[in-house]
């Protein structure tokens, strides 16, 4: 028992390609090892991986403005033509 909980194997069903669980079982012989064993190591392998990415964070780019200036919308078109008024046809 560790903290209160009982630490056990579970037993789950996955669906994957049958070229990919070929490859996995042909390495797995290989390395005297077992599909599990093999499976297992990569599930870490990609949750560690996932750990120590860092989330993406958009870095504050104001220019000192408060925003649209008076008079243009949010919608798209007439943001659009206020964008590119003056810039040819």
């Amino acid at each position: 028992m560790l903290g209160g909980t009982i630490m056990g194997d579970m037993k789950t069903t996955i669906e994957i390609s049958d070229a990919l669980l070929d490859e996995a079982k042909k390495v797995a012989s290989r390395e005297s090892s077992t599909l599990r064993e093999l499976m297992e190591e990569g599930l870490r392998r990609s949750l560690d991986e996932r750990k120590k990415r860092k989330s993406f964070r958009l870095r504050r780019a104001s220019f000192r403005g408060k925003g649209l200036r008076l008079g243009v919308s949010a919608e798209w078109s007439p943001l659009r033509e206020a964008i590119y008024e003056g810039h040819g046809g």
